[in-house]
């Protein structure tokens, strides 16, 4: 498929995701929602590729927002429609491949709901975060409201759904909105080198351990304790477990495959 609002590159076993629309600042409007679930649909059916990174083009923005430019004159009916649709942030959250955030720059509003439905994030130490629709009488729509509480807390949550502000790069990591803060000009290099570092181990071993602790944030403890165990039974019917042993005793690395 050829696409307008999106550029999508496979690096080995990692795929690049990048939303192309520099001069809105990456903002997200229907056609980039529509073009990233497409090419998550292929990278899930891609058996050469292990992990996916999402990203802005450009210095500026990962996702600077909702492209408002959608909002004027928009009717609820309307609006609940849209939500009929398969939820751009759901179809992330539910990749059974891992997905990293690149956070390049601004990540606000719907591009923070992104991220937060990304796995893993990792931001350039002059990105900034918030959701800011406050400030337009209007509140998350993505998931903000849910997401942020379980990675931050309740209270952070409220202050920044609140008052609309932006934080920069490392108080998001201090509060748990980002995972790793790394200088402007190393990000790409060191989201790469995660994600490889992902894609080298058993790709069904990582999708089971992603199922199980994704699971614990929905289930009760005990109910999250028997599904892990099912998964780990699961896993010794594999090749990968096979030969993830034979490696470990002989000494080498392994050469996961998959199966």
């Amino acid at each position: 498929m050829a696409y307008e609002t999106i550029i999508l590159k496979r690096t080995g076993a990692v795929a690049i995701i990048r939303i192309n629309r520099p001069d809105k600042l990456n903002a997200m409007n229907a056609k980039v929602k529509e073009e990233i679930t497409h090419a998550l649909g292929d990278l899930e059916s891609d058996g050469d590729v292990r992990v996916a990174i999402i990203t802005g083009v450009g210095d500026k923005a990962f996702v600077a927002g909702a492209d408002i430019a959608e909002f004027a004159g928009k009717t609820p009916v309307d609006q609940w429609q849209a939500y009929g649709h398969t939820s751009l942030y759901n179809v992330v959250e539910r990749f059974p491949k891992p997905i990293l955030a690149m956070i390049n720059g601004y990540c606000l509003g719907g591009g923070c709901e992104l991220a937060m439905a990304c796995d893993i994030r990792i931001a350039s130490d002059r990105a900034q975060l918030g959701q800011p629709e406050i400030n337009i009488g209007i509140i998350p729509g993505g998931g903000g409201s849910q997401r942020l509480p379980r990675l931050v807390g309740l209270g952070k949550a409220l202050q920044l759904i609140l008052t609309g502000d932006r934080i920069d790069a490392r108080t998001a990591k201090e509060i748990g909105l980002v995972d790793e803060v790394v200088p402007h000009e190393a990000l790409e290099a060191k989201t790469l080198e995660l994600a490889n570092k992902i894609a080298e181990k058993s790709p069904v071993a990582v999708r089971l351990a992603k199922a199980a602790v994704k699971a614990s944030t929905n289930l009760p403890l005990d109910q999250g304790l028997r599904y892990e165990q099912s998964l780990f039974s699961i896993a010794f019917s594999t090749e990968d477990k096979e030969e993830g042993v034979r490696a470990f005793l002989e000494k080498r690395k392994p050469a996961f495959k998959g199966r």
